[in-house]
């Protein structure tokens, strides 16, 4: 498989686990799922969108102005308690629930009083209902059962969360001793009504109504006491929930606690009002649900290993982060302030942070793994301060094939197959190490890199796989220190008695293509092209021009500090082009008297001027082993008159 396609299937995995984590996990740990449920909370009880109040619903209080009137507090009144069911039928309501027990008797007179009201009513009607329980005696039970008309009976239950105690759900009914099946106050009144309302579990969650402003509550309230005194319009064709609105009865949490001093409960009865408001409308609460969860935790866990692979300061990705973070849980919160979805806060948040952790992880392996190919790759072929700071910083090092302009130095030991032949295999691999581990370390010395061995031959490159630099220059100041140790490795083996041959040295600048080259099972670091190939022809020439470095022109251009003098015009074989050939001297050499006349021939040469023909003899006269001028010389009394050298082999 394709590296990029692997490395991307990767980061993909990276941040679906990231999003499972996040969302799944989320909910197996009862802190962060405590965390979440605060968040959503608080955006129901500060952010929650401004609606008008319910039309259809209205909410009859028993409050303590109303306790007032009566000679005790519990129950209450029964004698008022009818003539305020009576008052609302007259009055036209829609329908009634009284969010009430009454599970006892009090007076025989008043209980009879609205036992018969409640018996009466043409409006439908629901009344809270309980069975035998922690709450409710057997007693009080069977009271209820002979006082309430069976078909107005109705559970006023409300769902509260196990955690918090807090009101999130509609309770949608429950199971009778008998078999049967009793609504919720509710879906059962809104049944009766005619409204449509699905079956539903226990998980149906509660959408709290939101207030048209600060001081408005979301449905009209009256006080019990004074629903005589009110239009009749006020209660005509609505939905009338009678409930207490006490500070020290029938007060329950709900979300609104996020955001509140006092605790943030609400009566039951309102409880009743906001879910029978949601059933009415339609309406659903906010997506709570794992699918969610997850495709918010996965879009950010996304943007989590996106962030931790764009190579920016830690500092910065530190505060991107908390940035995005940020954007999340406001965005999520506005978003539900506008009306939309309630996006989850702490899934997306999480995924995030994992999605940038286990992608860092992943990087820093992914970087100690090319260290370590690095190191195993090339100790043997870059300086160790090239290595070092390759390894440091493996981003400037690319191992991809690509096309780029480089220096290549050839050497070869002229003979030296001759030679081995006549050593023993330790003799052999004596010498070679000793000559190749001297070499290698004149090549690291100048910032080359030594693509190969081929037998006594070296192949060195420079500008790759790091830039280098006026790599031209270094690489025939290179080639110079190369011939240096070549020459006294040379006679040191010739004084000890031993056999060795002359290190001939080819140099060549230009484009060629770099990278790992090979078979699917094995491949090399290596440079491919004529370029290569000119040096390495370069390098056999030598012998031709009785040189030991030969360099080309291109080298040249690009090492003008380099002194050197010329020796011709070559076209090599198959070629039909010609190209410069150098020979790189030293400093003192270039001011030796024997170079200026070299170079003041030579120029008579390059012009055709017959002239140049003594001009070489006497060159020759005063250094008869000079290479270059024995060639030159040579061609002059041939009978050619240029510096242009045909090559009709290598």
């Amino acid at each position: 498989m394709p590296q990029a396609i692997r490395e991307k299937l990767i980061l993909a995995g990276i941040a679906l686990v990231s999003a499972l984590i996040a969302s799944v996990g989320l909910r197996q740990i009862p802190a962060l799922a405590a965390i979440e449920t605060w968040v959503m909370d608080l955006r129901v009880a500060t952010v929650l969108p401004a609606e008008p109040q319910h039309p259809d619903i209205v909410f009859v209080a028993i409050t303590e102005e109303t306790l007032e009137r009566f000679p005790y507090r519990s129950p209450v009144d029964r004698r008022f308690m009818a003539e305020l069911v009576r008052t609302l039928e007259q009055r036209g309501a829609r329908g009634i629930f009284i969010d009430m027990l009454f599970d006892q008797p009090t007076e025989a007179d008043k209980d009879a009083e609205l036992k018969t009201v409640l018996a009466g009513v043409k409006v439908p009607l629901a009344i809270s209902y309980g069975l035998p329980g922690p709450e409710l005696t057997e007693t009080q039970v069977e009271y209820m059962d002979g006082f309430l008309p069976p078909a107005s009976r109705a559970f006023a239950n409300l769902l509260r969360d196990p955690v918090d105690s807090v009101v999130r759900w509609i309770y949608p009914g429950g199971p009778l001793p008998d078999g049967g099946f009793l609504a919720g106050a509710g879906p059962g009144l809104l049944r009766q009504l005619g409204y449509t309302v699905p079956e539903f579990g226990m998980d149906k969650a509660l959408a709290y109504r939101g207030r048209p402003d600060s001081e408005t509550p979301a449905f009209r309230q009256f006080p019990a006491h004074a629903v005589k005194l009110l239009p009749a319009a006020w209660f005509k064709d609505k939905i009338v929930i009678i409930g207490v609105d006490l500070s020290d009865r029938d007060r329950h949490r709900t979300p609104f606690v996020a955001d509140s001093l006092s605790g943030g409960t609400i009566p039951g009865a309102l409880i009743h009002a906001h879910a029978m408001a949601q059933l009415m409308d339609g309406r659903e609460a906010p997506d709570r649900s794992l699918a969610s969860a997850f495709l918010a935790a996965l879009a950010a866990a996304l943007a989590g290993v996106a962030l931790g692979r764009w190579e920016v300061p830690l500092w910065a990705r530190v505060a991107i982060g908390v940035g995005i973070a940020v954007a999340v849980f406001a965005g999520g919160t506005w978003l539900f302030h506008e009306g939309g979805p309630m996006l989850p806060a702490m899934p997306p948040i999480l995924a995030l942070g994992f999605g940038l952790w286990m992608t860092d992880i992943h990087s820093h392996r992914q970087e100690r793994d090319q260290r370590r190919f690095i190191q195993a790759a090339f100790s043997k072929y870059l300086s160790p301060a090239l290595l070092d700071e390759l390894v440091k910083d493996p981003s400037k090092l690319s191992l991809d094939p690509k096309r780029r302009e480089m220096s290549f130095i050839f050497t070869d030991v002229a003979g030296f197959t001759t030679i081995s032949e006549s050593m023993d295999a330790a003799a052999l691999a004596d010498v070679m190490n000793r000559y190749l581990d001297g070499m290698v370390k004149v090549i690291f010395a100048h910032g080359g890199t030594v693509d190969k061995f081929i037998g006594d031959a070296v192949f060195a490159i420079f500008n790759a796989p790091k830039d280098m630099e006026n790599h031209a220059l270094k690489a025939s100041a290179c080639a110079l220190a190369l011939d240096a140790f070549a020459t006294e490795f040379l006679g040191a083996e010739l004084a000890a008695g031993r056999s060795f041959g002359l290190t001939r040295i080819g140099i060549h600048t230009g484009f060629a293509s770099v990278g790992n080259f090979g078979a699917q099972e094995r491949f090399e670091y290596t440079a491919l092209g004529d370029a290569v190939n000119t040096a390495a022809r370069l390098e056999g020439l030598n012998k031709y021009f009785g040189t030991r470095v030969a360099m080309s022109g291109a080298t040249a251009d690009g090492a003008a500090a380099q002194p050197r003098r010329p020796i011709g015009r070559i076209v090599l074989k198959g070629k039909t082009e010609p190209i410069r050939v150098y020979q790189p001297v030293s400093a003192r050499e270039a001011e030796s008297d024997f170079i200026k006349a070299y170079l003041a021939a030579y120029e008579l040469m390059d012009r055709g001027d017959p002239a140049a023909l003594e001009a070489f003899r006497d060159l020759a006269r005063a250094n008869p082993e000079d290479g270059p001028t024995r060639l030159h010389l040579d061609r002059l009394e041939a009978g050619e008159a240029s510096s242009l050298v045909v090559m009709h082999d290598k």
